[in-house]
């Protein structure tokens, strides 16, 4: 597949079944590998980014079985891994490189990791800079890949206070901390994801957490073992959003996602949604494998409902739908008030600059959106079909894939193969529910 043809839709009915959660996979991936014994992990994600993770891990002496949806993983503990013969590639994924090089900050050979012309483009002194701090030797091409982290280093437990959200390095720095001598604190004004916190915490690691007035606080010490255990991954979320963005504007939608992924810093873009009066539900709700899943229920008809009232994202929450808002820029264009999305600066550091992928490629379907340094302002608009282009990036080809479905006529998107970076199948699973 290389370039894709969207039409409008009249609704979306059905079940759809994704793949298992790109974040919880990594981790678990990660975890399981320096983990003393055997373990499975189920519905492992079929995201490029993941098997990426797993390559990158195989090279460092890991062994990993495919069996259908399953990986088994043969850990090799802490002090198990061995040098890698040649760099290792993290190609588009921003998590292998961040997560990997806190791992790597703590062992006993030189390691170098490189990934492709988007990953080489984005900011690495933010994992860097804590590292050094934590006692470790990184070279870099100005704070970008490829960079050399220099092994037989002494760690040291630090306080490393993020001067932005990112789930990425707080797990890097904590990652690190497995490896340093005493503790290592993460202190974060604006929670976000904390997925490698739970999965720490299923491997057995003893991990300290605390609620303070300036945010919050993780912790853990360097004298850690990890023990082999199972993993059920549940649907990624990331992923979801986009049926049930699709679903909640197209009158007359029903669709229902199993065994998606409920973790709190993860969800608010059901919350956004609730607010505006669609009808989202949640049923078999529970916990596995210390994270919360269940099944989500989308109807249609929130789009120019005089209840889509105007709404405006910033602060605390950009961090929870860091990752939703290209499809949220799109829902935009069906609300009565649009929507302005501000303190999201860090989207111009993702796959693409997401900021200005979205605002040209809406303005090519008519829509009326405002740019900012920060954010976007998507006005009510009647999009028409275009040629659009996602500039490779997954999230922004499958929100133009919805766009695509609200519009009028037409829309092509140019290599809309991107979208198997966290999503393989994306395309045939959503016209599988259109109607």
């Amino acid at each position: 597949m290389n370039d894709m043809k969207l039409f409008p839709a009249r609704s979306l009915h059905g079940t759809v079944n994704l793949p298992g959660d790109k974040s919880i996979s990594h981790r678990a991936a990660m975890l399981a590998a320096i983990a003393v014994g055997d373990t499975r992990i189920k519905n492992f994600s079929t995201a490029e980014d993941c098997r990426t993770t797993i390559k990158c891990l195989e090279q460092l002496g890991v062994s990993f079985t495919h069996d259908g949806p399953d990986v088994l993983v043969t850990g090799v503990g802490k002090t198990g891994l061995r040098g890698a013969e040649k760099p290792l590639d993290c190609g588009n994924s921003g998590t292998t490189a961040r997560l990997l090089a806190g791992i790597l900050a703590g062992q006993a050979f030189d390691s170098v990791l490189t990934g492709d012309g988007s990953l080489s483009r984005r900011p690495m002194n933010r994992i860097i800079e804590p590292l050094t701090a934590m006692g470790a030797k990184i070279e870099s091409d100005n704070g970008c890949l490829p960079m050399r982290i220099c092994g037989g280093r002494e760690l040291r437990g630090v306080e490393h206070e993020l001067p932005m959200a990112s789930a990425q390095v707080k797990s890097c720095v904590l990652l690190a901390g497995l490896f340093a001598n005493g503790k290592t604190t993460v202190a974060e004004r604006s929670p976000t994801r904390d997925h490698s916190g739970r999965m720490l915490r299923w491997f057995g690691v003893n991990v300290e957490t605390a609620d303070a007035t300036a945010g919050d606080r993780i912790s853990v010490t360097g004298d850690s073992v990890l023990s082999a255990r199972d993993v059920n991954v549940p649907a990624d979320m990331s992923s979801a959003a986009f049926f049930i963005m699709a679903a909640a504007c197209l009158k007359g939608s029903d669709v229902l996602i199993p065994n998606v992924g409920l973790n709190p810093t993860r969800t608010a873009v059901l919350n956004v949604l609730r607010d505006l009066g669609a009808d989202v539900q949640i049923s078999m709700a529970n916990e596995i494998c210390n994270e919360p899943r269940g099944s989500v229920r989308v109807r249609g008809g929130l789009a120019g409902s005089p209840n889509s009232k105007q709404i405006r994202l910033a602060g605390d929450i950009i961090a929870k739908v860091i990752d939703e808002m290209p499809i949220l820029a799109v829902l935009g264009t069906q609300l009565e008030g649009g929507i302005e999305i501000r303190d999201a600066a860090e989207l111009r550091h993702k796959e693409s600059d997401r900021i200005s992928a979205m605002v040209e490629n809406l303005r090519r379907m008519n829509a009326s959106v405002e740019e900012f340094p920060d954010g976007i302002k998507v006005e009510r608009s009647n999009l028409i079909g275009a040629g659009v282009d996602p500039s490779g990036d997954h999230r922004i080809a499958m929100a133009l894939a919805v766009a695509g479905l609200l519009a009028e006529g037409e829309t092509e998107i140019l290599a809309a193969e991107c979208s198997n970076i966290s999503f393989p199948g994306f395309f045939e699973t959503l016209l599988a529910v259109v109607k």
